[in-house]
């Protein structure tokens, strides 16, 4: 019997995806647990699994199509010998395979300007909006003069029709002097939720300068001894421990405001910001403040190298309680970082550097590293995020603290 594969909900708050590649073609054989798609969502590229077995007999949605809804058929499964049905009336729902069949398939979209009728794909109007170009500016290349997708990547050619007076001409520079890339799911919700977070959370933020001296010394001999196991603690790690002993030590900074509570939270879940080829994700180590510098080090560097590879699984990288971003490996002297909704906080970890520091009325030079914390004022405010900060000061320049 044929069945439909549906476009899977790979995350809790996953509502649409993209088909970022096939990796079966029609009358492949499919067994139970193949990976058959690469569904790429608004955190990762992951990978989709076959729960069925049998011939995949149509593919529905092709690669490259964004913004398919969860449990649309994208495929149909066929058993073997069977013949393939008729395009199923869910099928006719899901999103079109290409720019060619929506050509061929869907009525023609006037343009909104009244005058000269502009024939239009959804898509490339979609587009055009989103890039602020006149309909009326691009030549369509499509049957009857259909302006598609491809023409609006091209940009604007000469105006059909002179200006209204009162119009605001669109500027664009030469193709000569522009490449334009496509925003990939994962960069249109970073830029929403960043800018939601930092329109719709009221952030406040704090520095304090530190002393790594300390904390380097005992890095230098936990892998002077740790050789022959072959792994490196780095600064990054004993800073993650040193945040979660933090928050053990001031709670308070350990939690999410909603409307109608502020949620305490036990566990300390330390989301780690991690830079992707298309942006930015956080998976978490969990209990981190339970956590000895060794299985911090091991899972960090597990986790970030299957997140450079779109590896990870939504429990991995959703949930966490408090985030940690470090710029430090570029020489970034300080910078303050955006919280991550729905936390409540997030630390921003610059570069240390030698500087003069003064000890007893004396001069002496020390590393010296600026750490800024960002935290929502519903949730927290000035004294507890002080507070918080000169706890994490504490730790880090008597790191004993973090092996005992």
């Amino acid at each position: 019997m044929a069945t439909d594969i549906l476009m899977p909900a790979l995350s809790p708050t996953m509502t649409e995806g993209k088909l970022a590649r096939w990796l079966k073609a029609e009358g492949d054989t499919v067994a139970a647990g193949d990976v058959i798609a690469e569904i790429e969502t608004d955190k990762a590229t992951m990978e989709v699994e076959a729960v069925d077995e049998g011939i995949l007999g149509r593919i529905l949605i092709q690669e490259g199509v964004e913004g398919i809804p969860v449990n649309t058929p994208i495929a149909i499964l066929v058993e073997n010998g069977e013949a393939l049905p008729d395009v199923s009336s869910a099928q006719a729902a899901a999103p079109p395979k290409a720019e060619t069949a929506t050509a061929k398939t869907t009525p023609a979209a006037p343009a909104e300007d009244k005058g000269e009728r502009i024939f239009v794909s959804p898509l490339a109007k979609r587009m055009a909006r989103e890039r602020g170009i006149a309909l009326d500016a691009l030549t369509g290349s499509g049957p009857n003069g259909r302006i598609l997708k491809r023409d609006v990547e091209k940009g604007p050619t000469a105006p059909k029709t002179a200006p209204k007076a009162a119009s605001t001409p669109v500027i664009t520079a030469s193709e000569e002097t522009v490449r334009r890339v496509p925003n990939s799911t994962m960069r249109k919700v970073i830029a929403r939720r960043l800018t939601e977070s930092k329109t719709q959370v009221p952030h406040f933020y704090v520095s304090v300068d530190i002393e790594l001296d300390a904390l380097l010394a005992l890095r230098s001999k936990l892998n002077a001894t740790a050789q022959e196991n072959s792994f490196k603690i780095s600064v990054n790690d004993m800073m993650i421990k040193a945040v979660a002993l933090a928050l053990k030590k001031v709670p308070g900074v350990n939690v999410q405001f909603t409307d109608a509570e502020t949620l305490h939270f036990e566990n300390v879940d330390i989301s780690m910001a991690v830079s992707i080829p298309d942006g930015l994700i956080t998976p978490i180590i969990r209990n981190a403040d339970r956590k000895s510098l060794r299985d911090i080090s091991v899972e960090a560097k597990d986790l970030a190298k299957r997140a450079r590879a779109g590896k990870l699984k939504p429990e991995e990288f959703q949930g966490g309680t408090f985030s940690v971003s470090n710029m430090g490996m570029f020489g970034v002297r300080d910078f303050a970082a955006i919280i991550n909704p729905p936390q409540a906080g997030i630390l921003a970890i610059a570069s240390g550097e030698k500087r003069a520091v003064v000890r007893s009325s004396e001069i002496a030079i020390a590393t010296v590293m600026t750490a800024t914390l960002s935290v929502d004022h519903r949730a927290v405010d000035g004294a507890l995020g002080a507070e918080w900060l000169n706890a994490l000061r504490d730790i880090v320049q008597n790191p004993y603290f973090l092996v005992v």
